[in-house]
């Protein structure tokens, strides 16, 4: 089933929905079938890792000349969609190595580190991770803590990052920290001395996802592992790239708990008939494929305003308020519909509502989002 009520598979190319379809097939063949037993386990999916390199997957909108696909904004879009069909971890592992990881490397790192890192993300012999967020500073990531000091040699670099996704598993670490004042990047490689990645656990949210502590202890980082962009700037600019992706994940989700709803209510029966009959079951599809409908309007328009440079930091903050806001909607909608069977793992409802709870709040909480959004509205900034 495939929910398109205003038909946006007219204004799709060929080459779009070629790569949608993919990786749809993917998914069914190859994530669904174990995503339940990763995600009671607490683990990740590793071998899907070599499959997913190998079908363009990382490096979706990074140049070919560097190992990448060179493909467009709403392609990559449709693929994180199609990904989080299957799981939130699964969408995030592929979010961070394109958005977070190779689309720093290749616009501010030197010609020597984007030949160095680039291809081997791309084909997945490297994974990488994005370190902004700290134990105490999320929603302010200007205020971290995390330092860096010029050396003879480089720079030595101190501090922690918390709630990083594939952290444990990361081979090269995009790490934002302040050096004289203001924010840099570095890459930080693993078997640095000094640094170390121990996953965090005992999360009922995204189980089968790798999220991780960074820790710098005197690390001392090769002068040309720097980026060339100083300022908030920097790892906001990577933000907007992998929110982007969420907004179409989110939909993702939210369209599989759609899907299993309307096949549960046509074959439930309850007073003798379909409970798809029944008028409050209705209201709740009904909402469910409007919301949805309207989510995929708005991710399709800022693809298109994406790839003609006219997106704004804005524009990507309502998609990605609004879309996870309907995901998870939907999935407590989802729950009712399905009754008691919706706790149950033969059903994905229970597991994509948890995870977009962590969806929710990374990456900008749906409250920050509203404010970058009052704040485009009034002319008048409500963080301090």
């Amino acid at each position: 089933m495939s929910l398109d009520f205003f038909h946006l598979d007219d204004l799709y190319t060929e080459e779009e929905k070629l790569i949608r379809e993919s990786v749809r097939d993917f998914v069914n063949n190859e994530i669904l079938p174990i995503i339940e037993s990763h995600y009671h386990a607490g683990t990740f999916p590793m071998d899907l890792v070599p499959k997913m390199a190998e079908m363009g997957l990382f490096g979706i909108k990074t140049s070919t000349e560097f190992g990448g696909s060179g493909a467009n904004y709403t392609s990559y879009g449709l693929a994180m969609q199609e990904l989080e069909r299957g799981d939130s971890a699964v969408r995030s592992f592929a979010s961070v190595q394109n958005s977070l990881v190779m689309f720093p490397i290749e616009a501010y790192a030197s010609e020597e580190m984007k030949k160095k890192f680039l291809p081997k993300l791309a084909d997945g012999t490297f994974i990488g991770c994005f370190g902004l967020t700290e134990p105490d500073f999320g929603s302010n990531p200007g205020g971290m803590i995390t330092n860096a000091v010029k050396t003879d040699s480089g720079y030595l670099l101190n501090g922690a990052k918390m709630w990083i996704t594939n952290g444990t598993l990361a081979d090269v670490a995009v790490v934002w920290a302040k050096l004289d004042g203001k924010i840099t990047g570095f890459l930080v490689e693993k078997g640095t001395k000094g640094f170390s990645a121990p996953e965090m656990k005992g999360k009922h949210s995204l189980r089968a996802s790798v999220t991780s502590e960074l820790i710098f202890e005197d690390c001392e980082i090769p002068e040309e592992n720097r980026l060339n962009i100083n300022g908030l700037k920097g790892p906001l600019s990577c933000l907007s790239q992998a929110r982007f992706g969420i907004a179409y994940g989110a939909l993702g989700a939210a369209m599989a708990v759609y899907d299993s709803s309307v096949d549960y209510s046509k074959s439930r029966i309850q007073f003798g008939k379909p409970i798809a009959s029944f008028q409050l079951v209705q209201e709740k599809l009904v909402w469910m494929m409007s919301e949805i409908s309207k989510g995929q309007l708005a991710a399709y328009h800022v693809g298109r305003l994406f790839e003609n440079g006219k997106a704004r930091p804005q524009h990507i903050s309502f998609i990605k308020r609004n879309n996870v806001d309907i995901a998870i909607q939907s999935a407590r909608l989802a729950r009712d519909i399905h009754g008691a069977n919706g706790i149950l793992d033969e059903y994905p409802i229970m597991r994509h509502a948890a995870n977009l709870e962590s969806v929710r709040t990374y990456e900008g909480t749906h409250d920050i989002h509203t404010l970058i959004l009052g704040e485009d509205i009034t002319g008048i900034a409500a963080f301090s």
